[in-house]
């Protein structure tokens, strides 16, 4: 799926309160972690199954650094 796409789905299920194309597009430069990224045309996709653990385990991450992301 595009990133775009990507981000829409982090933030309809939940994982992270926002998202947008250009943080993916941010982590998938500079993360080495972030799953393998394929060029179709002019946009860049990801495989949804392997995104969303990244994703979940990324706003693990962010929630143990920062108290207002911890679930309630």
């Amino acid at each position: 799926m595009t990133f775009r796409e990507c981000a829409r789905r982090i933030v309809a299920e939940e994982i992270a309160p926002s998202m947008t194309h250009q943080r993916v597009s941010q982590l998938a430069k500079s993360d080495p972690e972030f799953p393998p990224i394929k060029v179709i045309g002019s946009s860049k996709v990801v495989d949804w199954t392997v995104a969303r653990l990244y994703f979940a385990a990324h706003a693990a991450k962010a929630a143990a650094r920062d108290r207002r992301r911890r679930p309630e």
